[in-house]
């Protein structure tokens, strides 16, 4: 490899040809084929088509899936086929799977937008909002690897405002050397990746303010993934006292979680991404770093989730299923780990997630807010990929391995 010429070289990064090892199951083209068959859908491509990424219109412009490998690589989104296939829509949601996918907090609470007034906040009550599920987006624009998405709605809140809602998602790939430039990184040799980007901008199209006193949306994405007992997801935090940055993670979503399966240290979070044991964790903004990650040990796929966190923002919005003293105290970063509700329960996926939120968007009429978030999925050599997480989650892949055992 050392005698081939530097422009040779960042060729071969740049179409991901160097280096591919497939996650076992579907490739790419047999994902694409199968949500072809149910619905339409809009694939992305660099010129070279190795790196792809398929969204999906009539399910709010989602992202699907992704690959670095074209039509013959792995896909790295996790889609739900059974119900896809089934044509049937839920009551409560439709867990249609993607990598990146729309959706407006806060969840619970008493500006909650899943919970109708009055009603008592248990899964009984819990419904996903249409333009959140079922409703499709307008495809706006679009070219070979960049797509736009629009659309027009109203969301009641659980204390009766009216929010009337412009939402305008921009899809778009992002070059593999401008991903190294990010990262500030020489290319490595050995390592593929596909990278995109959601610009997801909402704006209050009413004729009243947002506030804190009748409540406020956030933007939430949320990326649905395949789970493996060799996955381990690593959310880098701000070290400090309690007392100036709060909690280092919120984790009693879902009651609490085994020490096996969450290890809480000074300045990183590791959880479990294997899809047996449901449970969720929060990072606070004070305490988050606007980036989390995951790595399946196993096939070798680093990914990390990269979002826009204004530094001067403190007012999150609070999803938790109460009537709360703090509203806007809520979560920058979330990851969930799927798994059976109750015992002998069927999961949902099973899958894991990894969330992130804008701040709380108090806006007057006319005006706007954004929240942009980056996706990186990358596979190669184990060197390789050791040097970008030191870089970018500041942890070695040993020790991302060493902290949750395999179950």
């Amino acid at each position: 490899m050392k005698s081939l010429q530097p422009m040779f070289l960042a060729a071969l990064v740049a179409t991901g040809t160097l280096f591919s090892r497939p996650l076992p199951g579907a490739t790419f083209g047999d994902d694409t084929a199968f949500l072809q068959q149910h619905t339409d859908i809009i694939v992305l491509s660099d010129k070279p088509g190795h790196a792809r990424v398929a969204l999906s219109p009539a399910w709010q412009g989602r992202v699907m899936t992704s690959t670095a490998g074209g039509d013959a690589g792995a896909s790295f989104g996790w889609i739900n086929r059974d119900l896809i296939a089934s044509g049937q829509l839920q009551p409560h949601i439709n867990t249609f799977g993607g990598e990146d996918r729309f959706w407006l907090g806060p969840e619970g609470g008493q500006f909650s937008v899943f919970f109708a007034p009055g009603t008592a906040f248990n899964l009984t009550n819990w419904f996903t909002p249409a333009p959140l599920d079922t409703l499709p987006f307008t495809v706006a624009d679009q070219n070979p690897s960049e797509a736009t998405f629009t659309a027009k709605f109203n969301l009641t809140n659980y204390s009766g405002t009216v929010f009337d809602i412009g939402v305008k998602r921009t899809v778009r790939l992002v070059e593999p050397l401008a991903v190294w430039g990010k990262l500030g990184m020489v290319p490595p040799l050995n390592i593929s990746l596909v990278a995109y980007e959601t610009d997801n901008a909402i704006t209050n199209q009413g004729t009243n303010t947002w506030t804190k006193t009748t409540g406020a949306l956030s933007i939430w994405l949320l990326g649905q993934f395949n789970p493996s007992p060799a996955t381990t997801i690593v959310v880098p935090i701000k070290p400090g006292p309690e007392s100036q940055l709060g909690v280092k993670v919120t984790s009693n979503y879902f009651g609490p979680i085994p020490p096996e399966r969450l290890v809480v240290r000074e300045n990183v979070i590791f959880f479990s991404g294997d899809g047996k044991f449901r449970s969720k964790i929060g990072i606070n903004p004070a305490r988050s770093k606007a980036i989390l990650g995951s790595y399946d040990a196993d096939h070798q796929v680093l990914t990390l989730v990269q979002f826009n966190q204004p530094e001067d923002a403190a007012d999150y919005v609070n999803s938790l299923w109460q009537l709360q003293d703090h509203p806007f105290s809520g979560d920058a970063v979330n990851s969930y780990n799927d798994g059976p509700p109750s015992p002998g329960a069927k999961p949902l996926g099973p899958f894991f997630e990894m969330e992130s939120s804008s701040p709380a968007a108090l806006l007057a009429p006319g005006e706007s807010l954004s929240h942009v978030r980056r996706t990186i999925h990358l596979t190669g050599s184990v060197g390789a990929l050791n040097a970008v997480a030191l870089r970018t989650l500041g942890v070695s892949l040993a020790e991302i391995k060493a902290a949750i055992p395999i179950h």
